[in-house]
């Protein structure tokens, strides 16, 4: 809503001087809203209306097919480890002593902290960025790479650091924090680039650089289960070195989203209950960065690509060539679809716009149906809407088979039919 009051002026909407954010109302809402749909995983729901025994304490493989918690040992024909992972910290001096907040702490805030200081340039980084900023935070974001979310495409990367430099985040590319100190009620973060160095002084730090799998005292050497610094190591099937016990989420998956959890615990139940075959690998699972514009993405991008030396071919539609982009005042960002070279099979795409992250679904069906870019171009979409960008990519993709040969045969046929 910031963002949108923003730039209402743009769409002759003129707003009062002195309308801000409320930041404690804000935390509010989200902590209201959070506990609301807390329900859909809580033990009551399990126990009540799903009918599964839920035992509450600290578990742990006592043999290899048998589990201890709270006291009662639980023998098992199958089990999985759903453990779930935690925010990773950077080995940053100092860093401990002075305090940080990360994904999960940081919503506990009820004051709006003056000076935020975001190690990391992912997607958690980003998306807090960008929300504390326009919630009235002057915000600092350090990343070491070359680009904010490091493993997406470079285009959607350019475009989400052009809209967070505009909102006002102070983005540091190239840098490293190299210690932190705490001291006259702040904190000071030490940092370094090119060689050179400076102290950023701050009220609060948040460590947004990902997550580490939660696998520890959890008896897995016991079971017979292998770890790897990855997390719980796991084959396509999802079975750990242990046949009798399977792995989901973010403690064995190199994609630790709630939504690739869910997909895989669903293979697990397949495969370890009903003599399943489903491999991970089969599904295409995209991802999204929450930030303005969202930047979804969904199979391989150019640089999987390269690297797994498969030939592809790019398509693009930026959002400025597109009606509903025009009139909704957001022409920046676009649709980019590749396909395997010399066919219309889709191997990836990533989108960036205001609400992309409802439009990457339609690309994840259709690679998961089989369903090429050719067809794409036939599937009808209301006018004006956004999406239809990617229905003008599948008529990008046919104009591509327009060769001089058919030209021709086509100029033959009209003249012989005029």
């Amino acid at each position: 809503v910031v963002g949108e009051i923003a730039r209402a002026a743009e769409l002759g909407i003129h707003v009062p001087d002195g309308v801000s954010p409320d930041f404690g109302a804000v935390m509010e809402r989200m902590r209201r809203l959070r506990a609301r749909i807390s329900s859909h995983d809580s033990a009551r729901r399990f126990r009540d209306e799903l009918g599964v025994d839920v035992f509450l304490g600290e578990a742990r493989f006592v043999a290899p097919d048998a589990a201890e918690v709270a006291g009662a040992r639980l023998r098992f024909r199958k089990a999985v480890i759903a453990t779930g992972g935690r925010a990773a910290a950077p080995p940053v001096e100092g860093l401990a002593e002075a305090g940080y907040l990360d994904n999960e702490t940081v919503f506990g805030l009820t004051e709006r902290p003056g000076h935020l200081a975001v190690i990391g340039g992912g997607p958690i980084g980003c998306e807090l960025s960008q929300a504390f900023r326009r919630l009235g935070a002057r915000v600092t974001l350090f990343e070491m790479g070359a680009q904010v979310l490091g493993r997406e495409d470079p285009d959607a990367a350019g475009a989400l650091l052009a809209s967070l430099r505009r909102d006002g985040v102070d983005v540091r590319l190239e840098t490293e924090v190299k210690r932190v100190t705490r001291g006259d009620g702040g904190r000071q973060l030490h940092v370094a680039r090119d060689g050179r160095e400076e102290m950023v002084a701050c009220d609060e730090i948040l460590v947004g650089v990902g997550r580490r799998p939660n696998v520890e005292d959890l008896g897995l050497e016991v079971a017979g289960v292998e770890v790897n610094r990855h997390g719980v190591v796991v084959d396509e099937r999802l079975r750990t070195s242990n046949r009798r016990i399977y792995a989901a989420g973010d403690v064995c998956m190199r994609t630790k989203f709630t939504h690739a959890a869910d997909a895989a615990a669903r293979i697990v139940i397949q495969n370890a209950l009903f003599f399943g075959r489903r491999k991970l690998g089969a599904l295409q699972i995209p991802s999204c960065t929450y930030t303005d514009p969202e930047v979804p993405h969904v199979g391989l991008s150019e640089r999987e690509a390269e690297r797994r030396g498969v030939a592809i071919d790019s398509f693009v539609r930026q959002f400025r060539e597109v009606d509903r982009a025009i009139a909704d005042g957001e022409e920046e960002g676009f649709v980019k679809v590749h396909v395997k070279r010399g066919s219309d099979r889709i191997l990836g795409a990533t989108i960036v716009a205001s609400h992309a992250g409802e439009m990457i679904g339609e690309v994840a069906v259709a690679m998961a149906a089989g369903v090429g870019l050719k067809r794409l171009a036939g599937v009808v979409h209301p006018y004006p809407t956004q999406a239809e960008a990617i229905r003008q990519l599948g008529d990008a993709y046919n104009r591509t088979r327009l060769t001089p040969l058919a030209k021709r045969a086509f100029a033959a046929w009209f003249a012989l039919t005029r």
